[in-house]
């Protein structure tokens, strides 16, 4: 008999195999007029990416939902989304606030030295000197560059701006990103 503790570790792994071959590419953020549209708000870096779009999962938590898309739009910084057989505002309403999801074979193809920050969140990151300064935790967007946030050892972070000069190299396979601290930037 399994102990409730061995299955939630059993059910926390098979979590995590499953979302990191899953990426997000937006929130339901609200419905749009009476038809069953939603309002999408991209975590793509390119809304157009929702054109070519065939078939997205809705992440309810408790379960999946693989939804066919039928109809493309774009308002402002939304794409409007209709998905087939969701005809009715009522139909929609339970997936507000909800993550859509594709695989990685749907994802957007990425250029050589291109990573999905998923894949970057969690690697070690060492300085041209070997000093291990701790684990990538996030990445902030802005509109000059990214900026990465490293938790070290004593949960400080530490904030290096992702341009060439300071990010040397990622290296998904050995699990590191190699850095050079500028002049300063430990001093913030």
């Amino acid at each position: 008999m399994f102990s409730t503790l061995i299955l939630y570790q059993i059910r926390k792994a098979w979590f995590k195999i499953i979302m990191e071959n899953l990426l997000r590419v937006g929130v339901i953020a609200s419905t749009h007029g009476l038809k069953g549209e939603v309002n999408v708000f991209p975590t793509t870096d390119d809304l157009n990416r929702f054109k070519n779009l065939k078939n997205v999962i809705l992440d309810l938590k408790r379960e999946q939902i693989d939804l066919e898309i039928e109809g493309v739009k774009f308002f402002k910084k939304f794409a409007i989304l209709k998905f087939k057989g969701y005809d009715h505002i009522d139909d929609v309403q339970r997936f507000l606030k909800k993550d859509l999801l594709v695989t990685r074979e749907n994802a957007v193809k990425l250029k050589e030295g291109e990573y999905f920050i998923c894949d970057l969140i969690g690697l070690k990151v060492i300085t041209d000197e070997d000093v291990e300064l701790g684990t990538l935790t996030d990445i902030f967007q802005t509109g000059a560059n990214d900026v990465y946030v490293v938790t070290n050892k004593d949960n400080k972070e530490i904030l290096l701006p992702s341009i060439p000069q300071c990010i040397l190299n990622k290296d998904l396979e050995q699990g590191i990103i190699k850095v050079h601290i500028l002049k300063g930037l430990l001093d913030l």
